[in-house]
Order: structure tokens, then C-alpha cells, then sequence
């Protein structure tokens, strides 16, 4: 789900948070400031082809959220600890106003930190975030708690991971002993989702700026959710594209295309 040799053209670089390290990508170029938040089980990486497609019109920038990718884990998973992580980055890179660009848990960051910093958020573009989730008390990631998060070997890992390799195996990370690990602690990420559930329309509808709505298909947002949550929120538009969850990365032409046309009109 990640576009290495996009990555590999941008800037990698990091600021410190209370002595951890929040790693992102700046894509570069002098065009307005967009900032990409991934979901669960990813990295800023996987925005690369979105970036391309983008510039030099669009600057993106893309962090590794806390205990993702390069960045190191935090105390806590916590609502109000990923959106200080946001304004810390931008008070970094000194921008005002962006707009925010996230999937599934970066989506619903980024609608959260539009509702509290309405001064800082230019548009939104949610893909595949809901504004209801977990109500029934599941957790997606409970496959999550029966992962290795590391090992002796690179091989080692990957049997490890089982049937799941293939989603993690070009993304797992050396350590200075020679082990291996994944690109983030599964028990961590178990907690977030954890925490990232609830009922959340006061945030969704708290803010006014343009805002746009991509779900897929074969996505996780009920029809009659994505109805509401336009119809809900004045400023609002959605576009459906034939696409699982990973709306961004399975369909990456569509998906940057929707996105440019939505911000040529804002």
C-alpha cells in the first residue's frame, strides 16, 4: 500500500514531541500545503503516487502518525494525542492554513482537528472515514494481537506473519542488531482502533470549510451513512469509486483525480 519510489524522492524528515520522534515526508515543491494522514497499518508512503499526481500545484506533506513507519511510539493512542501531534507538525513546518487529507484513522484525525482548529484547515478530503464506528463493539484488529512484531530474521518474520505477510512484507524494518520488525506494535495498534471508535457526527459537523467525501464501493461507510454525513454538513460533496477501503491505493488514478478537481474549486 505504499509507493516506494515516490517516497524516495522526497524529503524525509523529523521533529521531537516530548522526546519522541514523529518522522514525515515532505513530497516538496512551492505549491499550497496539503497534509496526507494515512490509516491503521500504514505510512506516509503510501500517499507517493498522490503526490505526483498532484505537484507542483499541491505540496504534500505526510507524517508517519505515532508508532507507524519511522516514527516512534507513544504513551498513549489516544484522540487528543494524534491531533497534538498534527498541530505540532504544522507549528514545525509553519504553516496556517492546509488542507487535510486523511484515510480511514488519519480521516477521522483530520475531521477532529478541522472541528477544534477551524482556523488551521482550509478543505478536508475524507476517504473512507466514518463518523460512526464501532458501536458493536468488534475490533478489526484483533487478527493484530496474534502477530509476531519481531524476529530473528527477515524469513523468520515473514512465516511469522502467516497469511498476512504479503501486506507488511515490503515494509518491514531492520533494527541495528540485525533483528527484524514491523513497521509498528501490533498491541499498540489494537489500542488505537480501539480508541478511534465511537460516535462522532458533533465532530463531522463542527467545522464549515469544503469538504469532500470518497468511499469505495466496497467500503466501510454504509450508504446511508455517506448520504447523512453530506447531507449532514453544509459544504459537503461525495464521489463513490470502485474500490475496497483502500480507496487511495486501490484505485490511484481515480482517486487523485477526484481529489485535484475537488481542489481546483477551493
Amino acid at each position: 500500500m505504499s509507493d516506494i519510489t515516490a517516497a524516495d524522492a522526497a524529503v524525509r524528515a523529523e521533529l521531537v514531541i516530548d522526546g519522541r520522534r514523529l518522522s514525515y515526508l515532505d513530497f516538496g515543491g512551492t505549491g499550497r500545503p496539503l497534509v496526507a494522514l494515512h490509516g491503521h497499518l500504514s505510512e506516509g508512503a503510501t500517499f507517493g503516487h498522490l503526490a505526483r499526481a498532484l505537484g507542483p500545484e499541491w505540496r504534500l506533506i505526510a507524517p508517519d502518525q505515532r508508532g507507524q513507519g519511522e516514527s516512534d511510539s507513544a504513551a498513549d493512542y489516544s484522540r487528543d494525542g494524534y491531533l497534538a501531534d498534527l498541530r505540532a507538525l504544522l507549528d514545525h513546518l509553519g504553516l496556517g492554513r492546509v488542507v487535510l487529507l486523511g484515510h480511514s484513522l488519519g480521516a477521522v484525525n483530520a475531521y477532529q482537528f478541522a472541528a477544534r482548529h477551524p482556523e488551521r484547515v482550509h478543505a478536508l478530503v475524507d476517504a473512507e472515514g466514518p463518523v460512526v464506528l464501532g458501536l458493536d463493539g468488534r475490533n478489526p484488529l484483533g487478527f493484530l494481537l496474534d502477530l509476531p512484531c519481531l524476529a530473528p530474521t527477515r524469513d523468520a518474520l515473514v512465516a511469522g506473519l502467516g497469511p498476512v505477510a504479503p501486506y507488511f512484507s515490503d515494509r518491514l524494518r531492520e533494527n541495528a542488531d540485525g533483528t527484524w520488525r514491523l513497521p509498528f506494535r501490533p498491541q499498540e495498534m489494537y489500542e488505537s482502533e480501539e480508541q478511534v471508535h465511537g460516535d462522532h457526527w458533533d465532530d463531522w459537523t463542527a467545522s464549515a470549510c469544503p469538504a469532500l467525501l470518497v468511499h469505495g464501493t466496497r467500503g466501510i461507510i454504509p450508504p446511508e451513512q455517506v448520504r447523512a454525513m453530506v447531507e449532514r454538513r453544509p459544504g459537503t460533496v461525495s464521489v463513490e469509486l470502485d474500490a475496497d477501503h483502500f480507496v487511495h491505493a486501490g484505485a490511484p488514478e481515480v482517486f487523485a483525480a477526484a481529489v485535484r478537481e475537488f481542489l481546483a474549486t477551493v
